[in-house]
């Protein structure tokens, strides 16, 4: 229980684990750069001197690159002349080609739109076209300046006044108050998407449901708020609807939020064990009672987390790499394990072939699962954290055996972790909300571009069209905009 503890306290993070491998990575690449330094200075000391012969380190083979890429021919003419025979007789036999990649930095423009005045000679009235659309009224910004300025800051996780200061150092000095002015009208123009995105999601039949903390500013300090996100994604169950991600934005993980979220909504909801959930699932709910589903990641990480924390707190204090672990958090785990190899070989087939393979072979899996948990609760004190991992199946035993009733559910809720996994990756790097205002800005923005993402969409090169294309575009053909209908 104290190595348990500790490891709550003190141990890594999933995303302080995923920065430090960034780290490590960064480090690889240092040294794979000092790698080919020394290849280099070896190959020229190797051509000063004829006994030593030099090391020739084995490289990965790279790809070719992307055939869209415009190619720019530089040719280096051949000799005129032989150079053994000084001959001008010379026939072409082919020509070697060596590919690198360069990039051309970015470049800025100012657009000038003119819109030229008339006046009638025979009534005197003077005519002009009418003014250009600007998301900011009488705006400067282009729609492809505010996609960049909407993406850097909400897929690439870089705050307003570090953008600043890069237009700065590229000439263009802008301050980060009139970036958050274009930023908020930039939000405003897409709301009508984010409804529609909404609807979408709420006319599902199944959903994955999730939150996780985003800080806010207050008063002298930072109250931790909620982000939370509704995954609508049938591709499991081969569904024809396209996958689509809904973000709210709270104050607080009072349950009332989900409760306002869904509440016109009815079907099987994928989450965790919040207890803010539970009204959802109380029969006597309007309009239905929801469905729970239970996520057997949950499930496998809270064992996972014992099999080896005995042995990972004395390695840690002994410097060695062989430990103990607890069997039956290990079994556990390969038990479910073998549930997952199951779901592989099924996943993305229809519904009813799913239903019949889990009736088939994850249905005898569940019953020896189940009575194996039993007799192993009955060894265990109530307080041992093995006895609180399996009381958490046993107590929601429905909703964790409610795969092998519908075809529709899957066996986890990761749907919903990889949606919201861009709110942890960039927290460290903009540290806190501004306001409430802000909050919900963020979970408008983070709304179109997960949902760009899950349809393989470029989420800037969208932004960028539909904020040229969203102020006359007729209402009634908005759908034409959404990122699976995007042409």
């Amino acid at each position: 229980q104290i190595a348990k503890l500790r490891r709550e306290q003190y141990g890594a993070s999933t995303e302080r684990t995923r920065r430090l491998l960034e780290q490590m990575e960064l480090s690889l690449e240092d040294l794979e750069g000092d790698a080919a330094q020394d290849d280099l200075a070896a190959e020229a000391a190797a051509q000063k001197t004829a006994s030593v012969t030099p090391f020739e380190r084995k490289k990965p083979v790279r790809k070719p690159f992307p055939g869209h890429l415009p190619r720019e021919r530089v040719v280096i003419p051949a000799p005129c002349a032989c150079p053994a025979c000084g001959s001008s007789r010379l026939s072409k036999l082919g020509e070697d080609v060596t590919e690198t990649l360069e990039v051309i930095p970015r470049s800025w423009k100012v657009i000038q739109t003119v819109r030229e005045k008339v006046a009638c000679r025979d009534c005197e009235q003077i005519t002009q076209p009418p003014a250009p659309f600007h998301v900011v009224p009488r705006g400067w910004a282009g729609p492809s300046f505010l996609a960049m300025l909407l993406f850097d800051k909400y897929g690439q996780h870089q705050p307003l006044n570090r953008q600043a200061d890069r237009f700065a150092r590229e000439g263009v000095p802008l301050s980060t108050s009139t970036l958050a002015d274009q930023v908020g009208a930039a939000a405003f123009a897409l709301m009508p998407l984010y409804r529609r995105i909404e609807a979408h999601v709420l006319a599902a039949e199944r959903l994955h449901g999730d939150d996780t903390t985003v800080p806010v500013m207050a008063k002298g300090k930072t109250d931790t708020a909620r982000l939370w996100v509704y995954v609508r994604d049938d591709r499991p169950f081969a569904g024809a609807d396209p996958p689509a991600a809904l973000f709210h934005y709270s104050r607080d993980r009072r349950g009332e939020h989900p409760r306002a979220h869904l509440a016109s909504w009815s079907g099987i909801l994928q989450a965790d064990a919040y207890g803010g959930y539970s009204e959802l699932y109380a029969p006597a709910r309007v309009p239905s009672p929801v469905i729970e589903a239970g996520c057997f990641a949950h499930a496998r990480r809270k064992f996972f987390e014992l099999a080896d924390v005995e042995g990972a707190a004395r390695r840690k204090s002994r410097g060695e790499r062989a430990g103990m672990i607890y069997p039956i958090a290990l079994e556990a785990v390969q038990r479910i394990d073998a549930l997952f190899d199951v779901e592989r070989a099924i996943n993305g087939k229809d519904a009813d072939e799913r239903l019949a393979v889990r009736r088939e072979l994850s249905a005898p899996l569940i019953t020896e699962l189940h009575a194996w948990l039993t007799a192993q609760l009955a060894k265990l004190s109530r307080n041992h954290g093995l006895a609180k991992a399996i009381n958490y199946m046993l107590r929601r035993w429905s909703a964790f055996t409610r795969f092998l009733d519908d075809g529709r559910v899957c066996l986890t809720n990761n749907a919903a972790e990889r949606a919201l996994r861009c709110v942890p990756l960039g927290r460290k790097a903009w540290l806190f909300c501004g306001s409430d205002r802000g909050g919900e800005r963020a979970a408008v923005v983070y709304t179109l571009i997960q949902t760009a993402k899950l349809n393989d969409v470029d989420p800037q090169a969208w932004l960028a069209d539909v904020l040229d294309r969203v102020a006359g575009h007729p209402v009634g053909r908005l759908d034409d905009l959404l990122p699976w209908n995007w042409q």
